[in-house]
């Protein structure tokens, strides 16, 4: 079966590039969506990063994207923030990417009383911030995380992230975090609107089974698990669901276009 009048949703890290080094076919197959007028729209749980960083490290790869095309839980978590409390507050832990996402709806970052306390991905990481996060969560701040992932992959190999870091402070809480990012339908439904397109319509291409699989499953639409990431093949049998195409990287999805 082939995907000429599909509209794509794609995860980055794992299935476009690992770390800094562009996966073989990637842009290959940009270019294929571009010529084929294919809608698509990259989906990461990453939110360290702003759509321009993200946009101007495709560049630098090799693949020309736009920012309107990259979405990110930053941004995912800025704007269901902003429909929660116009104008609201929050104590940040996190990146640039985080940072500008929140401001960019008019949120002000405060250590005073804060409205939120909202965790992304970072390397700034400390007790301290620990502390004050605890500090606000038990005085009434509602816990946010910008997505659930426990790791990600590097160059470096794979790492801590967001789920990794709200841990400690949901066991010293009692309180336990609402994220935004995928595996949430709240995201994935976001993404179908930014693309114009509907799930029938749509597939979601992720190298993990745990937000990317799951998340495409549970929006109604088509999934293909790529194994240039997180999720090796060996993993895929341990899930209760399985996706729609396993392929063994987004290369083998070219042909298929």
């Amino acid at each position: 079966m082939g995907y000429e009048n599909k509209n794509f949703i794609m995860d980055m890290d794992g299935v476009i590039y690992f770390g800094n080094s562009l996966i073989d076919g990637a842009k290959e197959f940009i270019d294929k969506l571009k010529n084929n007028d294919n809608k698509y729209l990259f989906l990461t749980n990453n939110s360290s990063q702003t759509p321009l960083d993200l946009s101007k490290k495709l560049s630098y790869l090799g693949v020309e994207v736009p920012p309107k095309n990259i979405f990110t839980s930053a941004v995912a978590t800025a704007s269901f923030l902003n429909r929660q409390k116009k104008g609201g507050s929050a104590y940040v832990i996190g990146s640039s990417g985080l940072y500008n996402a929140l401001h960019d709806v008019g949120y002000h970052i405060t250590e005073f009383n804060p409205d939120y306390v909202v965790i992304g991905e970072t390397r700034s990481y400390s007790y301290e911030v620990i502390e004050k996060a605890c500090k606000f969560i038990m005085e009434g701040a509602r816990f946010i995380g910008t997505n659930p992932d426990l790791t990600g992959p590097t160059d470096f190999g794979i790492v801590p992230a967001v789920g990794a870091l709200t841990a400690p402070i949901e066991l010293a809480t009692g309180v336990k975090p609402y994220y935004v990012g995928k595996p949430n339908p709240l995201m994935m439904r976001s993404a179908l609107r930014r693309l114009n397109s509907h799930s029938e319509n749509t597939v979601m291409i992720g190298d993990r089974m745990d937000t990317d699989i799951v998340a495409g499953l549970e929006t109604g639409l088509e999934t293909i698990l790529v194994l240039t990431g997180v999720t090796k093949k060996e993993d895929i049998r341990k899930y209760p669901y399985q996706p729609s195409r396993i392929c063994n990287s987004i290369k083998d999805i070219y042909d298929l276009l």
